[in-house]
């Protein structure tokens, strides 16, 4: 069986999309399939849009992404795990080479992401340049993860003590145990952090995180483009 697990806060907008998006992918592959939704202090309409597309849907008040990803691996029954965001669409193809990659013995990977309504050069740029760096160093992006179970529990899942590059850590953690492949096929995520934040924060925020190190990845301070989502009203001004 696949388990597919979905952390979600406040993901009312973007998750019927992702479901409808795996129901799509799956259901030709003739295996059997659930669907996880870990609705994490969730104070919209999650819940519903996930248990209308029938989703089993988790109830957690964490405020942590490896926490709450790992709550739902507990619960789930499937020997692979795909851990995907619930802004993100995998596209068929994409799930065929991930369970085709570990039918041929690999531990676990990711894919190449392609961000949705970026039109700015140096937010593209950036993305590009993470795909080459992903694919070289064997880094899967957190907005999708397959893991074969027996792996992923071997290695204590991911690593509660990190706020974010959580997913860097589990890569690191599954190249030293086996094979970890990142596909050249694609998922599609949503571009809403460059356009809430603007390109100019989003960069900054990126690149401090890169020069601090893991130090600053296991504190929630300085994260609040993951841990307190700003709507469209507050969106930052752009700069001159």
């Amino acid at each position: 069986m696949i388990s597919f697990i979905i952390p979600a806060h406040n993901e009312e907008e973007l998750l019927g999309r992702t479901l409808a998006s795996l129901r799509e992918a799956a259901e030709p592959l003739a295996r059997p399939f659930e669907i996880i939704v870990v609705s994490d202090a969730s104070t919209d309409a999650t819940r519903e849009v996930a248990a209308a597309r029938g989703a089993t849907v988790v109830d957690v008040s964490l405020r942590q992404i490896g926490m709450v990803r790992n709550a739902g691996a507990r619960l789930a029954s499937g020997e692979v795990f795909v851990f995907v965001d619930a802004d993100t669409v995998v596209p068929p193809e994409t799930l065929r080479a991930a369970l085709a990659a570990l039918d041929e013995g690999a531990i676990g990977g990711g894919a190449v992401v392609v961000f949705e309504e970026l039109q700015s050069l140096s937010v593209r740029m950036l993305v590009g340049l993470w795909n080459r760096i992903s694919r070289w160093m064997r880094w899967a992006a957190g907005c999708f993860v397959f893991v074969r179970r027996d792996a992923f529990e071997a290695v204590g899942g991911f690593d509660a003590d990190y706020f974010v590059g959580e997913e860097i850590i589990l890569s690191a953690a599954l190249k030293r145990r086996g094979r970890f492949v990142v596909l050249r096929e694609n998922v599609v995520t949503s571009g809403r952090k460059a356009r809430l934040y603007g390109k100019f924060e989003a960069l900054w925020v990126a690149l401090r995180l890169m020069v601090l190190g893991k130090k600053a990845w296991r504190r929630r301070e300085g994260l609040d483009m993951w841990y307190s989502r700003r709507d469209s009203s507050q969106r930052s001004a752009p700069r001159k």
